[in-house]
């Protein structure tokens, strides 16, 4: 079969050349406007909605993938590309710092956890009351959901908390333990525990707060819960990074992600 080009050949060619290169290089200009963030689990109900307002604003994309805190660090430390690392406390984002794999000095403070104790409305413990601290003393809770606390920040808080209440050797045997705080409002939310420890962000969320309720532990229950963000090195977009961890940190944006559930940063 014969094709013919008409006009100049040269040109011809040196525009299909050009077609091509810009054609291989177009995934890496996208990808250059993407920040990816590892995100602890608690930031799941508010990071999309904060990621969508600063892409429409900046035109860059946050990609961001969510788990236990020690699971992202971990992944971090075994080379996961990702650009930002937002822990759910101080000692896992001070892991990937120590490890040499952070821009940052020290864990830049984004953020507070705050533990709540949450269950559905139609829970068989509560016997139709409204939920009170006073559910983890009582016999008609036969589960309670916490996350793990060796891989998740609000796990450590749990235990923390329960063990400041005394309740700990009451409420030990009635421990189900899940891999993060997503899981554990999961098992509470499904019926197969009576109730969970969780963030205040998870709890506040459209889903959990459509059929079930919370109640707050004291704050001085648990340490307090400093969640630490850091600049990943040698990341593909460090500049970007940094520029989407300044914008969690504006006043504005720390009021907003304050009305979901997360205390004030700095």
């Amino acid at each position: 079969m014969q094709f013919f080009v008409f006009g100049n050949r040269d040109l011809y060619i040196h525009l299909m050349r050009m077609l091509l290169i810009a054609v291989l290089l177009l995934p890496q200009a996208l990808f250059a406007q993407a920040v990816r963030v590892a995100a602890a689990t608690d930031l799941q109900p508010i990071l999309p909605t904060l990621a969508a307002q600063y892409e429409k604003t900046t035109g860059v994309k946050i990609i961001a993938s969510y788990a236990s805190s020690s699971t992202l660090a971990t992944q971090i430390l075994n080379g996961a590309p990702q650009d930002l690392f937002l822990s759910a406390d101080f000692g896992f984002a001070q892991k990937v710092i120590d490890a040499g794999h952070a821009e940052d000095a020290a864990p830049i403070r984004y953020a507070t956890g705050t533990l709540v104790l949450w269950a559905r409305r139609d829970s068989a413990a509560l016997g139709g009351k409204p939920i009170t601290l006073e559910l983890l003393k009582s016999p008609a809770l036969q589960r309670l959901a916490i996350a793990n606390p060796d891989h998740a920040p609000y796990g450590r808080a749990a235990m923390a908390a329960l063990t400041s209440l005394h309740l700990m050797d009451t409420l030990r045997p009635k421990l189900v333990i899940a891999e993060n705080i997503a899981q554990t409002a999961q098992f509470a939310d499904t019926g197969n525990t009576d109730a969970a420890l969780i963030s205040l962000t998870l709890a506040s969320s459209t889903a959990l707060r459509g059929h079930g309720s919370f109640a707050e532990l004291p704050v001085g229950s648990y340490p307090p819960i400093l969640q630490g963000a850091v600049v990943i090195r040698n990341a593909a977009n460090v500049k970007a990074a940094r520029a989407f961890l300044n914008y969690l940190l504006n006043p504005a944006i720390q009021s907003k992600m304050a009305e979901m559930g997360l205390g004030l940063g700095q």
